[in-house]
C-alpha cells in the first residue's frame, strides 16, 4: 500500500508549504523557536478497516515511504485486531493503546512503538458511493497514529478525535486528504523538535489521578506498590479508553516512566538497563538532577518484561512464553476472565471496580501498614473534600490541595522517601555494630512503615537489582529516611477509617431510594385497593339495584291473587314482619320488666342480695322457711321439684334450714349463697306420687344444683311430674 504524496528524501511526505495546513491539522503547541532535533522516527498514520469476508485488515498508509508496508516489512501482523478493540463496535467512538516492536536494523537498534486509534461506525446507506464489497449495515474504521513515544498522547488524542471525525462526516472514505495533511503536521511538529520537548507531559496521559483515586480509594497504593514488584498484572474493561488509561495513569505515578519505555513492546528489549549509568553529580535545585541522582524513574519493563495496554487474544501465547516474566496487560474480552488464574497474578475489573490477588505470596505483601494507610486515606479525604462531578479532574474549590499537581507530588514523596528508607535499611543491615550509623533524628527501622514483607519481596525484582546497582549507597543523605505519615496505628487512624467504610456504604442514598420505593409502593397499593373496594360496591348497589328493579317488575307483571281467609301470604310482606318483631320485642321487655319489679320487691321485703360480695358476721336463727314466699316470674314459669339442698360445711346453715321430706319449688337463680338474707322458696307438703327408684338402680349419681355448695344429699319419692310448666 502507498500514500498519495511523493516521498521526500527522507522518505516522508512534507507539504509545499505552512500555509497548505489546515488549522485544526496545526500543532496545539504555541510555535516558539525550538533548537532541531534528530528526527529519529516520524509518526506515522494508517487506516484499518474491517472486511465481512477478512475480518481486520490495514488499508493504506501516510508517512510511508512509495511502495512500502510497514505492517508487512516490520511484521505488524497483529496490528488490525490491536486498532480495532473487541467490542468496539458497542460504542460511537472508541480508543485503543497498543505497544509494537520496531525490529533491529543495520543502522538502528530495536525498540518499541507506541500506537494509538480512533474507532468510529457509520451507517452503510449514508455513504454517497458505496462500494460493492460494503455488505454490512455499518462500516467501522479506525484511523490509527504510531509514534516512539507515549509522551504527547495526551494531546494527540483530542487531535485525532477531531480529524477522524470530520473524515467519517464527508461519508467518502476514498477521499483521504484530510489524513494526509493530519500525517504532515504531526511530521512537520517531529522534525521541529516540538514532539522532543523535555517538558513534562506525564499529567496529560491516562485518565486524571483524581478520577483514579476516587475510584480505586487505598487501592490504588496497593496497585502502585504491586506492579513495583513486577507480577503478571491483568486488566479487565468493557471499555478500551478507560482501560487504557486507566494503566497510563497507574505508571505516571512514578516520575519519568512514561518517558522511557522504549523496552516495554518486547520481553527481549533491554537497551534501557544497557544505557544505564550512575549518576556522579546532583544539582539540589533541579528536579531531573535529583529525580535522577535517586535512581528514578525505577524501569520495571526490562528483560522478561511487557506492557500491552490493550493486547487482543491473537497475543496470548506471547504472554504464555517461558521468557515473558512479567506483564502489564489490558483486555476487553470476557474469555480471558475464564483463565485468570494461568494468566495473571492479580486481576483488576474495572467494570466492577474490583482487585482479585490470585497470589498468597503477593497477597501477603501487599498487606498496608498502618503508615500507609493513614497516607493514602489523606489523600482520599482531600479528594473527596474537594470533589465535583460536573468537573472531576479539577477540585472545586480550584486550590492547590487535591489537585493534580498534588497528587503527583505526594506520590513522588512517597517514593523518594521509599527508596531511601531501603537504602538506609541496608546501611544498617551491613553495619550491625556501629552506634555511628544510626540517624539520631530517625527511629527504628524505617522500612516497617512501609511493610517488611513488600520489601523484601521488592529485592527479588529485577526493577531493584538495576536500582540498587546504579544508586549511590548513603541516599538517605539526600532525602530523610522517613514514612510521609510515620508511626503505628492510633485511634484517629480508627476513627477515621470508620468514617470512611460508613462513608463508602452511601446509607442516606440507600435509606433515601429506599423510602422512595416505599411511598411509590404504598401510593400505589392504596390506589390499588381504592379501586378494589369502590368497584366491589359499585357491583353491590348495581346488584341491589337490579334486584329491586326484578321484584317490581315481578309485582307489576303478577298481580296479587285473592287468598281464603286464615292462609299465609306467598309472598314476603315486610310490614307485617315487622309488626312481628316489634311484638316480640314489647313481650321481651315486659317479661324483663316483671323479674326486676320481682328482684326489687326481694330486696325491700328480706334484704336479698345485700350481702353479695361480703361476708356476714351475723347470722339469723330465724329458720328460712318463716321468710315471706315471693314468686319471680320464672318461678311462675318453670318449678323444679326435688329434695331440700342441704349446705355442708355450717352448722348454723344446717340448724336453719333442716332437712325434711317435703319437697320444694326454687328457680335456679335462687339457689343458696354465702349470704344469709337470701330466701328459698319452699313447700310445705310434699306432693303427691309415685316413689322415685333407688340412686343405685336409674344409673345417675347425685349432682350439685347450681347455687349449693353441698350435693342433695336424700332423694324422696316425688309425684309423678317432676317439672311443670305454668302455661
Amino acid at each position: 500500500m502507498s500514500s498519495d504524496e511523493s516521498p521526500s528524501p527522507n522518505g516522508l511526505g512534507a507539504p509545499d508549504s505552512n500555509e497548505d495546513l489546515k488549522p485544526v491539522l496545526s500543532p496545539i503547541i504555541p510555535s516558539s523557536p525550538a533548537s532541531p532535533a534528530k528526527a529519529d522516527f516520524i509518526p506515522l498514520v494508517t487506516v484499518v478497516g474491517f472486511h465481512h469476508a477478512r475480518g481486520p485488515e490495514v488499508e493504506t498508509w501516510f508517512g510511508a515511504e512509495e511502495g512500502s508496508d510497514p505492517a508487512v516489512d516490520y511484521g505488524w501482523s497483529l496490528l488490525p485486531f490491536m486498532a480495532l478493540s473487541d467490542g468496539a463496535h458497542a460504542s460511537e467512538e472508541d480508543f485503543s493503546y497498543f505497544t509494537l516492536l520496531r525490529p533491529e536494523t543495520e543502522t538502528k537498534p530495536a525498540t518499541s512503538l507506541f500506537g494509538i486509534s480512533c474507532t468510529r461506525q457509520l451507517d452503510s446507506t449514508q455513504l454517497i458511493n458505496r462500494p460493492a464489497d460494503v455488505t454490512r449495515s455499518t462500516v467501522q474504521k479506525a484511523v490509527v497514529v504510531i509514534a516512539d513515544s507515549p509522551q504527547f498522547f495526551g494531546m494527540l488524542r483530542e487531535r485525532l478525535s477531531i480529524v477522524t471525525q470530520a473524515w467519517f462526516a464527508q461519508r467518502e472514505f476514498t477521499d483521504v486528504e484530510i489524513l494526509r495533511r493530519f500525517q504532515e503536521s504531526l511530521a512537520d511538529e517531529k522534525v521541529r523538535g516540538l514532539l522532543n520537548d523535555q517538558v513534562d507531559r506525564d499529567q496529560y496521559l491516562g485518565m486524571s489521578l483524581r478520577e483514579l483515586i476516587h475510584e480505586f480509594k487505598w487501592q490504588t497504593l496497593v496497585l502502585l506498590k504491586c506492579y513495583l514488584l513486577q507480577p503478571k498484572m491483568l486488566f479487565f474493561g468493557s471499555r478500551c479508553d478507560r482501560l487504557c488509561m486507566m494503566q497510563f495513569s497507574l505508571l505516571s505515578l512514578i516520575p519519568g516512566l512514561i518517558r522511557n519505555l522504549q523496552d516495554s513492546a518486547d520481553p527481549e528489549l533491554n537497551s534501557y538497563e544497557e544505557c544505564l549509568t550512575k549518576p556522579t553529580s546532583l544539582r539540589t535545585s533541579d528536579r531531573n538532577s535529583l529525580l535522577s541522582y535517586m535512581g528514578l524513574p525505577l524501569q520495571i519493563f526490562g528483560k522478561g518484561s511487557l506492557f500491552g495496554p490493550y493486547t487482543p487474544l491473537q497475543q496470548l501465547d506471547i504472554l504464555a512464553d517461558f521468557g515473558t516474566k512479567s506483564y502489564i496487560v489490558g483486555s476487553t474480552n470476557s474469555l480471558l476472565l475464564q483463565q485468570k488464574d494461568r494468566y495473571s497474578d492479580i486481576l483488576i475489573n474495572l467494570d466492577e471496580d474490583s482487585v482479585i490477588i490470585n497470589s498468597q505470596s503477593l497477597r501477603t505483601a501487599l498487606t498496608l501498614t498502618a503508615a500507609d494507610r493513614r497516607w493514602i486515606d489523606y489523600i482520599t479525604h482531600e479528594i473527596n473534600e474537594t470533589w465535583d462531578d460536573a468537573n472531576p479532574s479539577r477540585p472545586k474549590t480550584m486550590k492547590y490541595v487535591g489537585s493534580e499537581e498534588f497528587i503527583r507530588l505526594q506520590f513522588e514523596e512517597y517514593i523518594l522517601a521509599l527508596i531511601s528508607s531501603v537504602k538506609y535499611h541496608n546501611y544498617l543491615t551491613a553495619n550491625p555494630n556501629n552506634p555511628k550509623a544510626i540517624l539520631p533524628e530517625v527511629e527504628g527501622d524505617p522500612i516497617i512503615d512501609f511493610g517488611y514483607e513488600w520489601v523484601e519481596a521488592w529485592k527479588r525484582t529485577e526493577n531493584y537489582r538495576m536500582w540498587n546497582a546504579n544508586t549511590d549507597s548513603h541516599l538517605f543523605d539526600i532525602v530523610d529516611p522517613r514514612h510521609p505519615c510515620a508511626g503505628g496505628l492510633n485511634i484517629e487512624d480508627v476513627q477515621r477509617r470508620i468514617a470512611e467504610q460508613v462513608k463508602e456504604l452511601h446509607l442516606d442514598e440507600r435509606f433515601a431510594q429506599g423510602r422512595e420505593v416505599l411511598g411509590r409502593n404504598f401510593a400505589a397499593g392504596r390506589e390499588k385497593a381504592s379501586f378494589v373496594l369502590n368497584k366491589l360496591y359499585s357491583d353491590m348497589e348495581a346488584l341491589r339495584e337490579a334486584q329491586r328493579r326484578r321484584a317490581e317488575e315481578a309485582r307489576a307483571a303478577s298481580p296479587p291473587a285473592e287468598k281464603p281467609a286464615g292462609a299465609p301470604a306467598a309472598g314476603y310482606d315486610m310490614s307485617k314482619a315487622q309488626q312481628s318483631v316489634q311484638s316480640a320485642g314489647a313481650r321481651a321487655g315486659a317479661y324483663i320488666g316483671s323479674w326486676a319489679a320481682w328482684a326489687g320487691e326481694k330486696r325491700r321485703t328480706s334484704g336479698w342480695g345485700a350481702g353479695w360480695g361480703r361476708k356476714s358476721t351475723h347470722k339469723s336463727d330465724k329458720p328460712y322457711s318463716e321468710s315471706p314466699r315471693s314468686s319471680s316470674p320464672i318461678e311462675r314459669d318453670y318449678q323444679m321439684i326435688s329434695a331440700p339442698v342441704s349446705r355442708g360445711g355450717s352448722s348454723d346453715d344446717a340448724a336453719a334450714r333442716p332437712g325434711t321430706g317435703a319437697s320444694f319449688s326454687e328457680s335456679i337463680l335462687s339457689g343458696v349463697s354465702d349470704s344469709p338474707g337470701r330466701p328459698v322458696t319452699r313447700v310445705s307438703k310434699p306432693l303427691p306420687g309415685p316413689p322415685v327408684p333407688d340412686k343405685d338402680d336409674d344409673g345417675f349419681r347425685t349432682e350439685g344444683v347450681t347455687g349449693t355448695r353441698g350435693r342433695l344429699s336424700d332423694t324422696k319419692p316425688l309425684p309423678d311430674e317432676t317439672l311443670t310448666s305454668k302455661e
